[in-house]
């Protein structure tokens, strides 16, 4: 008991929080069913299979053949799950190109689970919001949400895992504001938690004190592309928030940085409020043949190595397992 009491109190050090310590009836819906936090396995927090940039109004399922997508996309989750990940989560929102059904086409072949999501991505100067998005209000926007959580997505009974919000940096918008709000609204109704495509520190914590007037404690909320934040002191107010801290732009260049980006917010105690991912992918409608697809093995060939050597077996466990189970589960 003396020992184990020594192991919980160096994890504690560095911000490590046993999954045997959470709560075990967490649940969270991926494209083929809902399941157990503690049945995700080892987790890609944010990745693509399929965009389509050209624009909320000309969007549309007639740009690309779906058997195309798979052939081009399938080698590249089987690689994964080759690899130790269990469980995708794909981020790409309605209106870029989200497509339920695919994914679970996708899930099924590959073995992986995959996790979809519900939301409007404001970032990118709005292009890709749909028109009635500057119309609606917050609440009818977070309606739409909620209703897909509980009917399902685009017609089918596939149900959202996460919200996606995307705004710009800086501060925000009216209308990213909106989205926030939204989000806020939609997650009170179903739990669901909220990754943001945020970027800085002015736009994450702004839609942190948004999340706060709402009601909506921090935990809820996911700073997506947080490694592109150069403040490490934004960083670490964000974590002792109570939000995620998302490093998820891990690449054959970056795995330096991110491990940098990870065993400082590990020294500073906060290892428990970080995700890591590679933001990679993907089948890109418009370019021949998807264009180049990224795979996702970078986390798993060199970043995991390194946070093996930089901090502990312990710390790969919390980053790839513990955290993604913890961040994702639905709350009441």
């Amino acid at each position: 008991m003396h020992d184990r009491r020594e192991f919980l109190g160096s994890l504690a050090a560095l911000g490590v929080v046993p999954l045997t310590l959470l709560a075990q009836d967490g649940r969270v819906a991926t494209v083929t069913g809902e399941v157990a936090v503690r049945d995700l396995g080892m987790v890609l927090m944010h990745e693509h299979l399929m965009v389509d940039f050209i624009g909320a109004g000309k969007v549309s399922r007639s740009r690309y053949d779906a058997d195309e997508v798979v052939r081009v996309a399938l080698p590249h989750l089987k690689e994964a799950h080759d690899l130790g990940c269990r469980t995708l989560v794909e981020c790409t929102p309605a209106f870029l190109g989200r497509n339920a059904a695919l994914l679970q086409r996708l899930s099924q072949a590959s073995g992986l689970r995959i996790i979809a999501n519900t939301g409007y991505y404001g970032a990118a100067r709005d292009k890709h919001l749909p028109a009635h998005a500057f119309k609606e209000s917050a609440r009818d926007l977070a309606q739409r949400w909620i209703n897909e959580q509980r009917r399902g997505i685009d017609g089918t009974d596939i149900l959202p895992g996460i919200m996606k919000i995307g705004v710009d940096p800086g501060g925000l918008s009216d209308i990213d504001r909106k989205l926030v709000e939204a989000a806020a609204i939609a997650h009170r109704a179903t739990g669901l938690p909220i990754a943001s495509h945020t970027v800085d520190g002015t736009a994450a914590h702004q839609s942190l004190d948004v999340l706060d007037a709402q009601g909506v404690a921090a935990g809820a909320f996911i700073w997506v592309h947080a490694h592109n934040e150069g403040d490490d002191a934004s960083l670490k107010r964000a974590a002792e928030r109570g939000a995620w801290v998302e490093f998820d732009g891990i690449g054959p260049d970056s795995v330096d940085r991110h491990v940098q980006l990870v065993k400082m917010m590990a020294d500073a105690g906060h290892l428990g409020r970080v995700l890591v991912s590679h933001d990679a992918g993907w089948y890109h409608v418009g370019e021949e043949g998807g264009g180049t697809f990224r795979p996702f093995d970078t986390v798993f060939r060199r970043f995991v190595p390194a946070i093996r050597a930089a901090l502990n077996e312990a710390a790969v466990t919390q980053l790839l397992v513990t955290n993604p189970a913890q961040a994702l589960a639905r709350r009441a």
